[in-house]
């Protein structure tokens, strides 16, 4: 397996994982800052149940990253935002670097 490497892995996000719903509303769990390559690029995805949304920007990471859909994100420009979707990218033993994408609102 090959990662992304490191000099590509010039932002910094802070994800707060999605825990579930509770009588208040949403939990998550503690922060973690992920080095990443934010993509502020507006384009249309497909949410995990297939409808159509509107990502404002997505992030690629190092393979392992626990941010479930809904997880809360804080970009570097100080914008919160929520996962759309969270995308395994491997190169299924290709040479090319394994990655997850994760799709933000």
């Amino acid at each position: 397996m090959t990662a992304l490497p490191a000099a590509m892995l010039g932002h910094r996000v802070t994800v707060e994982p999605y825990l579930g719903r509770t009588s208040v509303g949403p939990r998550y769990g503690p922060p973690v800052v992920v080095r990443c390559f934010l993509d502020e690029k507006t384009r249309t995805v497909r949410d995990p149940t297939g409808r159509e949304v509107v990502s404002s920007s997505t992030f690629y990471a190092r393979p392992g990253l626990d941010c479930p859909s809904e997880s809360r994100v804080t970009l570097p420009s100080g914008r919160r935002t929520t996962v759309i979707a969270r995308l395994d990218r491997s190169g299924g033993g290709m040479p090319t670097p394994d990655h997850v994408e994760v799709q933000l609102l």
